[in-house]
């Protein structure tokens, strides 16, 4: 699992079956500090209510498709909560 800001949506007029009624958010990964890394990826919406600035938390893969309980979702990731509140206690060093 990963963590990603949501910064867009998409609008498809054809997509693969298993994908009706799922929405498909652009989300750009995050490091631990919040701050962006890497290119942006396309990632189903799992639970229905993420939306533009939301920190969600997601999972790449076959993990990606298993809140929806289908056989099989075509997609690479897929968002699996929002995250309200975030937090990394620093370490004091010696």
């Amino acid at each position: 699992m990963f963590i990603g800001k949501v910064v867009g949506n998409v609008v498809c007029t054809h997509k693969d079956p298993s994908l009706t009624g799922i929405k498909l958010m652009v989300v750009h990964p995050l490091k631990d500090d919040l701050t962006p890394k890497g290119k942006p990826i396309i990632a189903i919406d799992t639970v229905g209510q993420a939306g533009y600035g939301d920190i969600v938390y997601l999972a790449k893969s076959g993990e990606s498709g298993m809140p929806l309980k289908k056989d099989m979702v075509a997609s690479d990731a897929g968002i699996m909560g929002i995250i309200d509140h975030y937090y990394i206690e620093e370490k004091k060093q010696n």
